[in-house]
């Protein structure tokens, strides 16, 4: 059994290129991927991020295609 990869705040926000301060309103407004707290520490499994850009980029693609119609 392999152990899930996870990532702190301010890794997802390197890898999105946004400001940490977004993931935290993200997580006030309960929005954004499923995040874990670990003694106080944020951590988001990398499966859950893959999992929430997957989403987003068939949102988008589902979007776009929509406005063409």
């Amino acid at each position: 059994m392999a152990f899930p990869t996870y990532l702190n705040q301010q890794e997802l926000a390197r890898r999105w290129r946004l400001s940490p301060r977004t993931l935290e309103r993200w997580r006030w407004l309960k929005t954004g991927p499923h995040y874990h707290k670990f003694g106080g520490k944020i951590a988001y499994a990398l499966d859950d991020v893959e999992a929430y850009e997957r989403r987003r980029r068939a949102e988008t693609h589902s979007s776009i295609l929509g406005s063409w119609e």
